[in-house]
């Protein structure tokens, strides 16, 4: 945590709680380090999956060659929050309205997960775009070794999934696109994203895998996209995913193949450390042998911890003031469960964490939330008010 950070989070009102802050002078830092890692012919775009906020994609607009959407919703968000900028439309299940409109916004590509959706893109784009040559990455869910993916955090590939084709599926439709089949589409390359939650090392034994297949194909393919999911460690936050050592490694397989462009599409990796849910503990109570703390907010603001079943990492930040007329209740041990408002036992942050004299009142910063934290949560249940956003460091 940045002194920024500390000190506004000790400077908001306990009304003003809870809070996501950013620290965008951070991320901009972040997303410097990771494009000087990557190889010259590594194409980086974001996968607005993970923060969509319109500051934080303008953050990161100086570092990344375009950005990643995987709905209408996605897509109309990101193309009026960063106007003009490249953008590759991926996610099963498209309508016909939300590709329709991605046409017609000129998106740079299109990630195909099937035939029929192949089918509906090649009609659209004769009917939307006449005379415009779409371009078209099909996405294959590639086999994979026994145990490639066993370190993965979710796997979207190597097993029954609904993303992408298999192989022997997929391979028809990739010469169907080489051969002219469809004369308004171009086949631009082959995307497979199969997994999130991996080393570098894994991640760079998952490109090889699908930089072999798609090159052994024998169709001229200008790009393959080995996706993002690079592994963010919310048990050791200080702990980062190795961008050097993956640059490297994408190196030595581009030198192998010398007029190929890999692209990377991370979220996560690039998001989750500029961001905090701070909020304030309302109550400190025993049970059964065991603490708990009780705070403002919850996961139905930050789900991260109850969606991925880890701890979220935190902080305490003590504070001396207390207002009001009625004790002041805190802990007596040196171990205390973070729970929220909700009205079920699963609204837990952290459980077990050493915050020995943790008082009603105190502040508490988890950490790791700049990424699938407020976006994917369930903002409505119980309806308490919604947290307040603070970005910082908005000047370049």
């Amino acid at each position: 945590m940045t002194p920024l950070v500390h000190d506004r989070i000790l400077s908001l009102a306990p009304t003003e709680l809870p809070a996501y802050i950013y620290d965008l002078a951070a991320l901009r830092a972040h997303a410097a380090t990771v494009r000087d890692a990557l190889p010259e012919r590594v194409e980086l775009y974001y996968a607005a999956k993970a923060n969509p906020e319109p500051e934080i994609l303008g953050a990161l607009g100086p570092y990344v060659d375009g950005y990643e959407v995987s709905s209408g919703g996605e897509l109309a968000h990101v193309a009026g929050a960063a106007p003009g900028r490249p953008l590759a439309f991926g996610g099963p299940g498209k309508t016909p309205d939300e590709v329709t409109a991605a046409l017609e916004l000129g998106v740079e590509r299109f990630h195909v997960e099937s035939e029929y959706e192949l089918r509906m893109l090649a009609e659209l784009a004769r009917l939307v775009a006449p005379g415009r040559r779409v371009a078209v990455l099909p996405r294959v869910n590639l086999p994979v070794a026994d145990g490639s993916l066993a370190g993965s955090a979710l796997a979207m590939g190597g097993r029954p999934t609904p993303f992408g084709m298999d192989p022997v599926r997929a391979e028809p439709v990739i010469r169907q696109l080489a051969d002219g089949t469809y004369p308004q589409l171009e086949l631009r390359g082959i995307h497979a994203h199969l997994a999130s939650g991996l080393e570098a090392a894994e991640q760079v034994a998952v490109a090889e895998t699908v930089v072999s297949w798609a090159t052994g194909l024998g169709v001229g393919l200008a790009e393959v996209n080995v996706g993002g999911g690079m592994h963010v460690d919310y048990g050791a936050p200080e702990r980062r995913f190795d961008w050097k050592s993956y640059g490297t490694g994408l190196a030595r397989l581009l030198e192998r193949h010398p007029t190929l462009t890999l692209r990377i599409e991370p979220g996560r990796a690039l998001t989750a450390y500029c961001g905090w849910y701070a909020t304030e503990v309302l109550d400190v109570k025993h049970s059964h042998g065991e603490e708990f703390a009780v705070v403002r907010g919850g996961t139905h603001h930050l789900r991260t911890p109850a969606t991925k079943g880890h701890d979220q990492p935190c902080s305490v930040l003590p504070v001396d003031d207390w207002p009001h007329p009625w004790p002041r209740p805190g802990a007596e041990g040196g171990r205390v469960t973070l729970a929220g408002q909700l009205c079920t036992p699963k609204d837990v942050l952290a459980r077990e964490v050493p915050a020995a004299g943790l008082r009603a009142g105190d502040r508490v910063a988890f950490a790791l939330a700049g990424a699938y934290a407020w976006n994917i949560s369930h903002h409505d249940f119980l309806m308490h008010p919604r947290p307040g956003f603070h970005f910082l460091g908005t000047a370049e």
